[in-house]
């Protein structure tokens, strides 16, 4: 590397104009190993995400490698590079929220990320910039950080954890299995569940949110595609990626290749294109217009419309047999060459933009040339000729419950109920995620087949925060395969990327906002088409009916002080906070 911008000193002599601002950075540059004379020299930093559970507990060491694999690089090729120290950013443990208040905290952590990641970033005018990435909220808010900031980045995620085993039936177990025991009457089973599901530290490792979102970054260009598989205790996270991460930032640097080159129209494209053909999480719908936002782009009308992205859903088969909806993990897809497989298999198909410019200083193409991945192997990752499923996995659907579209299914996951591509059900209403639970703990019976779950004032600004309904799917999906029957959910809530069943989420407007969800009443008739990409309640096709209910809600929050009564009350700094700011979740449900 020869770039003048880095290379030599700044300076001929270590010259203060205001040792009061020059003297930490002094200090830190000592007590790094670093030279203190290239104090006004262009600042390099890790970033890492941060947390309370085992998704976050590799972060620490991977971290330190990365900032020992950049030292290393600036000490040896003399950079005129002044090196600090690194900072943390982080969110709560989605595994241990669900089904709690708490759980509210989730996606405010993606805003609280991008906030603190911000603050670094542009406080220590970074020049050049490696993140670690853990869980699923954390590492969209970051690389919205890095995009508004848009100095040379580069993402590496922590990794997976390793499935468990039920050291009873020698079955693989994982943090949704333990959710989907969570009614079972059998107290031992659920302890060993537990006690087993989640051994070592990572991520969730099936094709959950977190999964999704690395995938997603991989085609986006922004994260290296060999390095998004590994599990988060592959040894080669420590002893080989920093090294190989440092390397491309200084391709980076020198061709002068920022974030909002590789976020782009077609990239953002090529990476919901990767999301449907893995089967991924709801959350994608959520988090891709949050980052095409920070990149200067508006998804919904610039990148893709609800329209194109059906029809790309109809046409993209799902090629990987993976958690939820199949049997493997993020680890099984490494061992049969990672992501970048898949993304060789939707290139020869004709389905990505191989031209798209990536973090590593080459296009999609030349980086899927380079690592020369194998053919699919059939049975954890399939061709596009031979699919694991013939369609793609989500749909956004519209109709007279969601006038402006938004509200979204995963394909992938419908376990049954549809006729030729129809259900039809009776709406059981809950005003929260707590009374539909009390129920399904309780008094689990009074839930029929083809009955519609409603959960509402639960969205971005309802709850506040969407907290996402694990624990009610992982409860329901329970009960439909133990009666095989179907129930269906719908929601103003967003779903966590392990979550099957008939379920939609992300209905818009929410009911907080008088949106139509908010007008349903027990027994109403809701369907849902995917013919027509469609959700709709009957009773609310008459404009007498839909009049009256609302009138009826407007009187009810007039008299509750401006806040319909079923609206939990919030005095958090941060609920509020959120309340307040959220946009709607087809914008992003961001603050």
């Amino acid at each position: 590397m020869n770039d003048s911008k880095y290379n030599g000193e700044p300076n001929n002599a270590f010259i203060s104009e205001n040792p009061g601002r020059d003297c930490q950075k002094v200090g830190t540059a000592k007590f790094l190993g670093q030279d203190p004379m290239k104090v006004h020299a262009p600042v390099w930093t890790v970033i890492g995400n941060q947390g309370d559970s085992q998704c976050y507990i590799g972060i620490t060491a991977k971290v330190a490698a990365v900032q020992e694999a950049m030292s290393k690089r600036i000490l040896q090729d003399n950079l005129n590079i002044r090196l600090i120290a690194p900072n943390f950013a982080g969110g709560v443990s989605d595994g241990q929220l669900n089904g709690t208040s708490q759980m509210r905290f989730s996606l405010i952590g993606r805003e609280v990320t991008h906030d603190a990641a911000c603050l670094h970033l542009s406080g220590s005018e970074a020049k050049g910039i490696i993140a670690v990435v853990a869980c699923d909220k954390p590492p969209v808010g970051t690389l919205a950080a890095l995009l508004e900031h848009n100095e040379p980045a580069i993402i590496m995620s922590d990794g997976s954890i390793r499935p468990g085993i039920d050291p009873q039936t020698k079955e693989r177990i994982d943090l949704v299995s333990c959710f989907q025991v969570a009614g079972d009457a059998d107290g031992e089973k659920k302890t060993r569940y537990a006690m087993n599901a989640c051994p070592g530290c990572g991520s969730c490792g099936g094709m959950f949110t977190y999964n999704t979102m690395q995938s997603f970054f991989g085609a986006l260009g922004m994260e290296p595609l060999h390095m998004v598989a590994p599990a988060s205790q592959d040894p080669r996270r420590i002893q080989q990626f920093p090294d190989e991460l440092v390397e491309y930032l200084l391709v980076m640097t020198k061709k002068n290749i920022r974030p909002k080159d590789i976020v782009t129209r077609a990239s953002l494209r090529n990476a919901i294109n990767v999301a449907i053909a893995m089967g991924g999480s709801t959350n994608v719908v959520l988090h891709a217009p949050e980052i095409a936002r920070t990149a200067g782009l508006d998804f919904w009308n610039d990148v893709i419309t609800q329209q194109e992205f059906n029809e790309l859903s109809r046409i993209t088969p799902v090629l990987v047999n993976t958690r939820p909806f199949g049997t493997y993990s993020m680890v099984d897809i490494e061992e049969k060459g990672g992501l970048p497989v898949i993304i060789k298999e939707l290139l020869q198909a004709g389905f990505l933009d191989g031209t798209c410019i990536t973090c590593t200083g080459e296009t999609l193409q030349e980086q899927i040339n380079r690592l020369n991945p194998a053919a699919p192997d059939g049975e954890v990752i399939h061709s596009v000729a031979k699919p694991f499923k013939p369609t793609g996995g989500l749909r956004m659907l519209s109709g007279n419950l969601a006038p402006e579209g938004g509200a979204v299914i995963k394909v992938a996951g419908v376990e049954g109920g549809m006729e030729d591509g129809i259900f039809t059900g009776k709406a059981q209403v809950f005003n929260s995620e707590a009374a539909v639970l009390e129920a399904l703990t309780h008094t689990p019976e009074i839930f029929q087949d083809k009955d519609m779950v409603v959960i509402r004032y639960a969205g971005p600004q309802g709850a506040p925060g969407m907290p996402e309904m694990l624990d009610p799917t992982s409860r329901i999906t329970t009960l439909c395969r133990q009666k095989n029957i179907t129930i269906a959910l719908m929601t103003d809530a967003r779903f966590s990327g392990g979550s099957v069943g008939l379920v939609i989420g992300h209905v818009t407007p929410e009911a907080y906002l008088g949106g139509p969800i908010a007008l349903v009443e027990n027994g109403d008739t809701i369907t849902v088409d995917l013919n027509t990409d469609s959700i709709g309640c009957t009773e609310l096709h008459d404009i007498d009916t839909k009049t009256k209910r609302f009138n009826q809600w407007q009187q009810a929050v007039k008299e509750n002080g401006g806040i319909h009564p079923h609206v939990a009350k919030v005095e958090n700094r941060l609920l509020k906070r959120m309340r307040a700011t959220a946009r709607t979740a087809l914008q992003g449900a961001g603050m």
